[in-house]
């Protein structure tokens, strides 16, 4: 079930599963999606063309058994692949996506048969534009394959390895911080970097609320918690 929290960090989804495990899954946009698909079209449009050049000799016998295995690459391709392989085809695996359920468990098949199915009503009315308006209006990014299996696409785990975290002195949490607030507060402070100082002000000041601090010393304070709750995890 969702845990119920305070504005996050970009589009991260939190839930609880079943066996009572905090997750943060990050919901893919349509970008990612798009070109995951592309590779993937482009690898199943190989193979067709490899059984083409196969099976053109064969004759009648030969384009019947070409209709079958071009109907398996297309609709069997994404279906065995996010089965098998984590929720992960050769085109999300490249742009480090999978599919999982909604509540974070790896895909099963009855999951992955709707949402690939439901693809011919993605595509209407043209270009897979009933897709495109699902993901924009979705809080998810769902697409109506996705709605109607619960599934999402999300972004890979990132590596256990910890990111380094800018120098600063070590502030001691002014309360006791969800798991939420401190996964929020590592992860602003992992990407401090990278983020132009108009970001970093910005998304201090999502955490500045609930964690009662001042906009003016929320840089300072978010890093230096970060310091103190790594030293301590």
């Amino acid at each position: 079930m969702p845990i119920s929290s305070p504005a996050l960090l970009d589009t991260r989804y939190p839930l609880e599963t079943p066996e009572g495990v905090d997750l943060l899954l990050q919901p893919a946009g349509l970008l990612p999606r798009l070109l995951a698909f592309l590779v993937d079209l482009l690898i199943r449009g190989g193979i067709v063309l490899l059984f083409s050049i196969a099976l053109v000799s064969l004759g009648r016998f030969g384009w019947g058994l070409w209709s079958i295995c071009f109907f398996v690459i297309s609709w069997w391709y994404p279906v065995l692949f996010e089965v098998l392989w984590q929720g992960r085809t050769p085109g999300k695996h490249y742009m480090g996506l999978r599919v999982v359920h909604a509540d974070g468990t790896p895909i099963g098949w009855s999951a992955s048969l709707i949402r690939n199915l439901l693809r011919t009503v993605d595509m209407l009315p043209a270009c897979y534009s009933a897709a495109i308006i699902s993901l924009l209006f979705s809080q998810r990014l769902q697409r109506i394959g996705d709605l109607a299996a619960n599934t999402l696409v999300v972004y890979r785990e990132a590596p256990l390895n910890s990111a380094p975290l800018p120098e600063a002195p070590e502030v001691i949490p002014p309360h006791s911080l969800q798991l939420d607030e401190q996964l929020a507060i590592l992860d602003y402070a992992e990407r401090f970097a990278q983020l132009s100082p108009e970001r970093r002000q910005e998304l201090a000041d999502i955490l500045c609320p609930s964690l009662k601090l001042r906009p003016e010393h929320a840089q300072a304070s978010l890093l230096g918690m970060a310091r103190f709750l790594r030293g301590h995890a």
